[in-house]
């Protein structure tokens, strides 16, 4: 049976007229968009015990402490304004008129379109809330991207991504994959790409993480999650900003091992040749979700515990993980571009650019889909690393110097061969070299 959508004002009302809810609004970046949904619904007194917005960074720094990376759009700055607000709430409505409260500290910290729309409208919202009355604090955090080209638009979508918030903690609570979708209620398609979710406290002592954020790549509203070497999900942004990255992609059920080997003989070229020390790089290994979608848009829970148990085991390794819906490396390479990686490194296997150069695997277009391809990828600061492969038929090991290619496309592949866009892996061991 199919889920009843409430609209935005009815959402923001039924909360109004709970008795038990009641709590705080601080809101920086974009305007008070939350609050305004739920003055304008009506009955708003018997939310709201306070709304706020510190505009001016010294304002802001002085109730919520500083940022040391100066950053205020961000995981650490909606943590301390979800912690302060909710703090205050508890220390100072107390005795018997607050006796049957549930409290909850609402926060987001945004930026929308600037005037030149020269900036990349994002943001963070969280609540901090107890589900039962007197109870512990349970937590909801959340990353989005704004992805409509008008100001007005996208303040409008802030307001409403926050009643979807409130709405959720407060009735999908005990329905992880209602609540996760009900976030983007009342929101037109391609408006907002929510990217991360966190979530904390003793409502979700069941919950895994993992298979929230998997959810969000399975449902469409975003394109890849990230693991790190703890198997912990992360922020794409605060982990991967202005870094070095290398990945190696593997596919969906591949029962092998990736050959880390020939990958770390990658990693090692790739450090070389741009002098890149450890501190400022990122080793991952991406998998690929796109197949299994096109086959089966709906995943099952039996589907995302096997990515959720597939990026375990590659966290295992040592290797931080990146589960995507990524169909073409210039779609991977687009996506880490939104970080301004300082260089990229893509270890792939000769034989998927032997697919990529062979005309036979395109219906019509084929030189326009190789060059939307090739400026797509090599456009972002982008190396190809190819390890070579086995070919068992005539018992020969394959790199770029007599990869089979059409011959339309030989001008192109030699000129990115010649000017190291697309590089050999040196120096590797033959017997690990395997066919994919």
């Amino acid at each position: 049976m199919a889920r009843e959508i409430f609209e935005n004002k009815r959402k923001a009302l039924r909360i109004n007229l709970n008795e038990e809810i009641y709590g705080t609004f601080a809101e920086i970046g974009a305007g008070q968009e939350v609050a305004r949904n739920f003055f304008t619904a009506g009955a708003a007194s018997g939310t709201i015990a306070k709304t706020m917005s510190a505009y001016d960074m010294v304002f802001s720094d002085a109730i919520y402490g500083s940022e040391t990376n100066k950053r205020y759009v961000s995981s650490s700055r909606l943590k301390k304004m979800l912690d302060h607000e909710y703090d205050l709430l508890t220390e100072r409505l107390t005795g018997s008129k607050y006796q049957n409260r549930k409290f909850f500290a609402f926060a987001n910290t945004v930026t929308t379109l600037n005037f030149s729309k020269t900036n990349e409208p994002h943001g963070w919202l969280g609540i901090k809330f107890q589900h039962e009355v007197g109870g512990e604090p349970n937590e909801i955090m959340f990353h989005v991207r704004l992805l409509d080209s008008d100001n007005v638009l996208q303040n409008a979508v802030l307001g409403i991504l926050g009643v979807n918030l409130v709405f959720a903690a407060y009735f999908y609570i005990d329905d992880i994959q209602t609540l996760i979708e009900s976030l983007s209620d009342n929101i037109a398609a391609n408006a907002v790409e929510i990217d991360f979710v966190k979530v904390k406290g003793p409502a979700f002592q069941n919950v895994d993480e993992r298979l929230i954020n998997l959810y969000l790549i399975a449902k469409g509203y975003a394109t890849a999650a990230i693991f790190d070497k703890a198997g912990n999900a992360r922020q794409a942004k605060d982990f991967l900003y202005k870094k070095n990255v290398i990945i190696l992609i593997t596919k969906y059920r591949q029962k092998s091992t990736p050959n880390f080997d020939l990958f770390n003989k990658a990693v090692d070229q790739f450090k070389r040749n741009l002098g890149i020390d450890d501190s400022d790089l990122v080793v991952m290994i991406e998998v690929l979700m796109s197949n299994v979608l096109d086959d089966h848009p709906q995943l099952s829970n039996d589907d995302l515990a096997y990515f959720a148990a597939r990026a375990e085991e590659l966290c295992a390794t040592g290797n931080h993980v990146l589960v995507s819906n990524f169909t073409r490396n210039h779609q991977l390479a687009a996506f880490l571009s939104q970080f301004k990686p300082r260089n990229v490194g893509i270890s792939t296997n000769i034989s998927n650019l032997r697919n990529i150069f062979n005309s036979k695997n395109y219906k019509e277009n084929y030189t326009d889909e190789l060059l939307a391809y090739a400026s797509g990828l090599f456009s972002k600061n982008v190396k190809l690393y190819a390890y070579p492969y086995l070919d068992k038929k005539n018992d020969t090991i394959i790199t770029t110097a007599n990869m089979p290619v059409s011959e339309e496309a030989k001008p192109l592949f030699e000129f990115l061969v010649k000017n190291k866009y697309i590089i050999d892996i040196e120096n590797y061991d033959e017997k690990f070299v395997k066919t994919v």
